[in-house]
């Protein structure tokens, strides 16, 4: 079974698996979803070195804690990848890990391919939020996923997008607020 054509319930059952420590149920769900959650730390992290290693942190954090899971934390899928989103911003902070190349024309880059990260947002059932972020206002949107998915400071946001920290802080506070909105809907 590729890992696109992976359910949420076989997540579930192989999570409830790996909380028994069942080593096949948890090299199963490494198989199913590795390729993807390294998509995001890479895209995250923007070295494939720091990637692997939050990657392998994450599955070391899945098989301690899959017990833990309860639906209410939202998919399976989406649980998993956001433990691999704080493990990669977890590693980058640690060893100051700045993404330098090609920040500074940013707002110039136009990528219209589907990243990891878009796939995933999909997949974990995140088509909502996906709709409410197009809601946004170019500089909301910006300013929210570069802070959230590439964990960069209100400093370091406004040094990029040129503007005023205040202003920055503005946009990511009203985007947050107009989210919110959305989703309440």
């Amino acid at each position: 079974m590729a890992s696109s054509d992976v359910s949420q319930d076989d997540l579930m059952r192989l999570l409830l698996s790996v909380a028994r420590q069942d080593r096949q149920a948890f090299q199963l769900l490494y198989g199913q979803i590795a390729a993807r959650m390294f998509g995001l730390c890479l895209k995250l992290a923007g070295q494939r070195e720091l990637a692997e290693e939050a990657l392998q942190e994450t599955f070391i954090q899945i098989w301690h804690h899959a017990g833990e899971y309860h639906s209410d934390r939202g998919t399976p899928l989406g649980w998993m990848m956001t433990i691999a989103r704080y493990r990669t911003l977890d590693l980058m902070r640690s060893r100051k890990v700045r993404q330098t190349a090609g920040d500074e024309h940013l707002e110039q880059v136009e990528d219209q391919r589907a990243g990891p990260l878009d796939h995933s947002l999909r997949n974990a059932g995140s088509a909502r939020l996906t709709g409410c972020l197009e809601e946004l206002s170019d500089v909301q949107r910006d300013s929210i996923l570069l802070s959230y998915y590439r964990g960069l400071t209100h400093d370091e946001l406004a040094e990029i997008l040129s503007s005023p920290i205040g202003t920055v802080k503005s946009w990511i506070r009203r985007g947050l607020m107009a989210l919110k909105r959305c989703l309440e809907r």
